[in-house]
């Protein structure tokens, strides 16, 4: 109804300038109306501002020779010289390398397991069983990196370690964390492990907003559970595992540093060295600050090619997207 009255306001002689009064008083009403919600958006929004937006202005230092005594704003400009190091390093591409594989195993082993697990619990109806099902796989979540590590060390450590037995009986490896191309398989399926349960939570309510006449439509028509999960909660939750799809690709090159960099050791660093370990060495270790602002800023650059690239194909592909 807003509308039309805008659309006739615009349609005589000085309406936009009503029209430009009609959105300003409902702006105004909004704002009185519902101030309580509006209120509760100034934290969340001042917390963005304060460390996401304004140290953006300081990724200029990668273009500039940094130094403390010049301080920022007062450094040499130096444009691509330091992104050019970085590219002229042997280092670049294994950096590169390691970062996407260990990303890419990780989105494709491990975005399926909580859509799989969600639709499991959906079908379940004894509920102590799903509940406890829920509390062992939305636990581990709650656990802090360092634990996490801690438990992976104590259990694959050739000395103490239980599995270290498990896997002399195959013929197998006795020290994960020491050979290279286990790397990889102990850092994906422990954060499958990790975030699996919780993340399935999302998709939970994706199904829990599923109209029930549909599943009683289709059991009056006949068909069993796995018709009722293809045809009903599936795309059901199809958007939802869309915009999820989007986010986690989105973030592909941005791949968790804490853990990476404690499972990390002198043994495995062919794998384990990654774009953000490679950063910290970089920038506090060595103090090169612009070399590594440079890096980051590659790779924030890259996330987001990424982000636009995967919204648009899903936009044309399914119809939706995050914008």
């Amino acid at each position: 109804m807003t509308a039309v009255l805008d659309r006739e306001a615009a349609a005589r002689p000085g309406g936009q300038d009503l029209r430009r009064t009609s959105r300003r008083r409902s702006l105004r009403h909004r704002l009185r109306r519902h101030w309580q919600l509006y209120a509760l958006l100034i934290l969340p929004v001042a917390w963005f501002v304060t460390f996401s937006y304004i140290p953006m202005a300081n990724n200029v230092i990668a273009f500039k020779d940094y130094n403390v005594v010049d301080g920022i704003w007062g450094s040499p400009w130096v444009g691509f010289e330091h992104f050019e190091r970085f590219f002229a390093n042997p280092v670049a591409w294994d950096l590169i390398r390691n970062t996407l594989f260990l990303s890419l195993y990780g989105f494709v082993a491990g975005f399926p397991i909580p859509v799989i697990l969600a639709l499991a619990l959906n079908e379940v109806r004894l509920r102590f069983f799903k509940r406890t099902v829920q509390l062992v796989t939305y636990a581990p979540h709650f656990l802090s990196t360092v634990i996490v590590v801690s438990m992976i060390i104590l259990i694959f450590s050739p000395r103490i370690g239980f599995m270290a037995d498990v896997l002399g009986f195959f013929g197998m490896s006795t020290n994960l964390l020491a050979d290279p191309d286990s790397f990889r398989h102990v850092y994906v399926w422990s954060d499958i492990w990790q975030t699996a349960g919780y993340s399935a939570i999302i998709f939970m309510a994706a199904l829990a907003g599923i109209d029930p006449s549909l599943y009683e439509a289709a059991r009056l028509d006949g068909a069993n559970r796995l018709q009722k999960i293809w045809h009903i909660d599936l795309p059901g939750i199809a958007p939802t595992v869309v915009v999820v799809m989007i986010l986690s690709v989105g973030s592909i090159m941005a791949i968790g540093f804490e853990k990476a960099f404690l499972l990390q050791n002198p043994l495995n660093l062919s794998q384990s060295e990654i774009i953000a370990t490679y950063t910290y060495k970089i920038g506090l270790l060595s103090a090169d600050f612009s070399l590594a602002t440079a890096i980051g800023l590659f790779n924030s650059v890259i996330n987001l090619i990424l982000l636009l690239a995967v919204n648009t194909v899903s936009k044309r592909v399914t119809g939706n997207g995050l914008w």
